[in-house]
């Protein structure tokens, strides 16, 4: 039977870059991999490409075209990797069991666990449920620690605790935090002669 991956972690944890990592490994070994994105991530294309922040890219397809894909249609695919699962919606995660369990084809999917306020994401949660290997990414907070928040910040660089739960945006809206300084709503190291607190 095939398995559902989840593979989370804190913004700028390589979690895109290792999707593109992994289709690549299936192409040089002659298959075929199915590359899928949010029709809402439109950061750096409205074309259905999936992008590193390195600088590397892949052809995708989106998730509403995705869903709709029938068996005969997902057959030849080895596998399927969605990137920022955090998106999906529950029922998205049941069609995901159906293709892992019911076409044999594996699902790996990459995303954050929560949002800036520390809630889980629907797709997130659905996905910590059912899936057979849940692996963390990691990345570091600016002091150095491990990083498990994602802190979402204003032009004026303090840390943004109310609005919509889906903000798209890149190194300029959001940072990745340890516990303690998410905590602390400290998102960047204190400027000289500033105790760290």
């Amino acid at each position: 039977m095939a398995k559902i991956y989840f593979r989370y972690g804190a913004m700028n944890s390589s979690k895109t870059a290792n999707a593109l990592m992994v289709a690549y490994n299936y192409s040089e070994r002659g298959q075929k991999a199915l590359l899928v994105k949010p029709d809402t991530d439109d950061r750096i294309s409205c074309e259905p490409l999936i992008s590193s922040r390195i600088g590397i890219s892949l052809p995708a397809i989106f998730l509403s075209v995705f869903i709709k894909m029938t068996a005969e249609e997902l057959n030849p695919y080895a596998c399927v990797i969605i990137d920022e699962a955090q998106f999906l919606t529950a029922a998205n995660v049941d069609r995901l069991v159906m293709i892992a369990d019911d076409l044999n084809i594996p699902v790996i999917c990459y995303g954050l666990r929560a949002d800036f306020r520390g809630q889980l994401f629907e797709g997130s949660r659905c996905l910590l449920t059912v899936a057979d290997t849940i692996e963390e990414m990691k990345t570091v907070c600016w002091c150095g620690k491990k990083a498990t928040c994602n802190a979402r910040v204003s032009a004026s660089g303090e840390m943004v605790a109310e609005g919509p739960q889906v903000l798209l945006g890149g190194n300029e809206r959001y940072t990745s935090l340890c516990r303690k300084h998410f905590n602390l709503r400290q998102p960047y190291p204190p400027k000289e002669g500033q105790p760290d607190e």
